[in-house]
């Protein structure tokens, strides 16, 4: 079974609630997706490069999913990848095993802890 692509902004911003494993050139999210198979989505900020950078590292993950995920994925959650900095500089042999390594975890249950919750802009009194 081949994964498919999740395509709205509410699936990705769920899928932030679930597991978090934290890797060097990449952070995998993983959540349940109420049945709906094994389904994926990138996402690569504007703060790791330009166009032509960020289309390449999308590529790279897209092609490691489809690889990955038909063995290693959660059957019906959702896989989310969110691009760091030095995810376009490694190797893709290290990219293919660290994404291999980051399903086992998540597979596990061994996540990373939560992150903070984000505060708003609020203003300072000096």
């Amino acid at each position: 079974m081949t994964p498919t692509v999740i395509t709205k902004r509410a699936d990705f911003l769920a899928a932030n609630r679930g597991l978090r494993v934290a890797r060097p050139g990449f952070v995998l999210l993983a959540k349940p997706n109420d049945g709906r198979g094994v389904r994926y989505g990138i996402t690569v900020t504007k703060k790791i490069g330009n166009a032509v950078v960020r289309n390449r590292m999308k590529r790279r993950f897209r092609e490691l999913l489809w690889e990955a995920l038909p063995q290693l994925g959660l059957p019906d959650h959702d896989h989310v990848l969110i691009g760091r900095e030095g995810g376009i500089e490694r190797d893709f042999l290290a990219l293919r095993e660290e994404l291999g390594i980051a399903l086992q975890r998540i597979s596990q249950g061994k996540a990373d802890p939560a992150r903070r919750p984000r505060r708003g802009n609020r203003k300072r009194n000096k």
